[in-house]
């Protein structure tokens, strides 16, 4: 995967992991789910992309949210929400995080919506008229992901999915931190924002364990995964039912054996269709680390 880093110094991003795994949720059929979920994992390397997933007429449908937060985010979203009734909609989320500031943005429009959220990747299936688009819930959430999922007024996080934290750092330094130069500036603007995302927190709703838990997470460490125990005590999870969050979806497990391994990957691990745009604190560039971790930053 890539690293997101940092152009004025006044923002922050958060970087995680990005793999994806098998098993769909949802009345569909396996066929083009394996392509479907390739093309996921480009997608989630990519500025962050809104789409509207139609299931009429037993379900209303969701809003499909794939990528890295920027600082166009906030914009794309709402040219994606102008003329639609989204009011208490469910956001479906595949991301490895991005902008800390933007991301707080973004997720506080999430909340006036009254907008749910869960984790996921939107699978349209290839079956024809009479087949139903569902979602495969072994996807992932990272960093600043995990702080849009907090926006939602329920929340459901299933049981396959991939819920990960880690610090808040520089982006420009992420890459090897321990290494790098920090002048009493940096350290005013990491306090800075670390107030800033506490506040959004508290505001959503979510536990001090949610902060306590990333932030004693080193960018030169794995990303931590939060269990069922760890997303209850944090409050990331309000409700264990996804009929709550996706009403009129059936639940089915198909096996789909061919989706990509669990493992975790930097930014630039691999050739990008096209480079993450520049945003006002952060631009996306090939990291030089060897580090496995997929996410070295909050």
């Amino acid at each position: 995967m890539r690293l997101l880093n940092s152009l004025d110094r006044r923002g922050w991003l958060l970087l995680g992991a990005a793999a994806l795994g098998a098993a769909l949720f949802g009345a569909v059929a396996t066929t083009g789910t394996t392509a479907r979920a390739g093309a996921a994992l480009e997608e989630r390397k990519l500025p962050m992309k809104f789409n509207w997933v139609a299931c009429d007429p037993n379900c209303r449908g969701w809003v499909s949210a794939v990528g890295i937060i920027t600082a166009d985010t906030p914009r794309d979203f709402e040219e994606f929400s102008r003329g639609r009734q989204l009011g208490g909609a469910t956001v479906v989320l595949d991301s490895s995080g991005g902008s800390v500031n933007d991301a707080i943005t973004l997720g506080r429009r999430f909340r006036n919506l009254g907008l749910s959220t869960t984790v996921g990747i939107s699978v349209q299936n290839r079956g024809g008229q009479s087949a139903r688009p569902a979602v495969a819930p072994e996807a992932y959430c990272e960093s600043m992901c995990v702080f849009l999922l907090l926006a939602g007024k329920k929340r459901y996080v299933p049981e396959a999915a991939h819920v990960r934290v880690h610090q808040i750092w520089m982006g420009d330094r992420a890459d090897d931190a321990r290494a790098a130069s920090y002048s009493a500036q940096d350290l005013m603007i990491v306090e800075r924002d670390i107030g800033r995302l506490a506040k959004y927190t508290f505001d959503m709703g979510g536990a001090g364990d949610l902060l306590s838990l990333a932030l004693s997470v080193p960018p030169w460490e794995d990303l931590h995964e939060l269990d069922a125990g760890e997303l209850k005590l944090t409050n990331l999870v309000t409700t264990n039912l996804v009929a709550d969050v996706l009403p009129h979806v059936d639940v089915a497990a198909p096996a789909v054996a061919e989706l990509a391994p669990k493992t975790q990957a930097r930014f630039g691990a691999e050739a990008e269709p096209q480079p993450v745009k520049s945003t006002k604190t952060a631009e996306a560039v090939v990291p030089t680390g060897a580090a496995q971790s997929a996410g070295s930053q909050k």
